[in-house]
């Protein structure tokens, strides 16, 4: 097996994990504590044994969703195991992905350098 072939394996993994987790998510998990969950993005290890997913939230407390996403990990894994045609699922850690916070702030600040400097000039 060539070694390129590995690490592109791992992308096509982790993207089709996220396709599924974002379906499993949305259709059969019935916790109301998740609300609206956006699935960013998948990061596997190498040996596929932890997956870390990252989310976003449209409303809802983030902290409230991500401890119950961790809860219903090993349901959501399992729904996996019946997707995935690979020999290990990996077991599921959720991690709330402040990305689009960070953004909105550095818009806020961008947009206050420039109209003070409008002010100045």
């Amino acid at each position: 097996m060539k070694k390129s072939s590995v690490p592109n394996r791992s992308y096509r993994v982790a993207d089709q994990i996220q396709r599924d987790l974002t379906e499993l998510i949305a259709r059969e998990l019935k916790d109301p504590r998740v609300g609206m969950v956006t699935v960013n993005s998948v990061e596997v290890t190498p040996d596929y044994a932890h997956a870390k997913v990252f989310f976003s939230l449209l409303i809802g407390d983030p902290d409230q969703t991500e401890l119950a996403l961790n809860q219903a990990a090993g349901f959501l894994r399992n729904g996996l195991f019946k997707r995935l045609h690979i020999h290990t699922v990996p077991s599921l850690h959720f991690h709330f992905d402040r990305t689009t916070e960070r953004a909105a702030d550095m818009n806020a600040l961008i947009a206050k350098a420039v109209s003070s400097r409008a002010k100045e000039e």
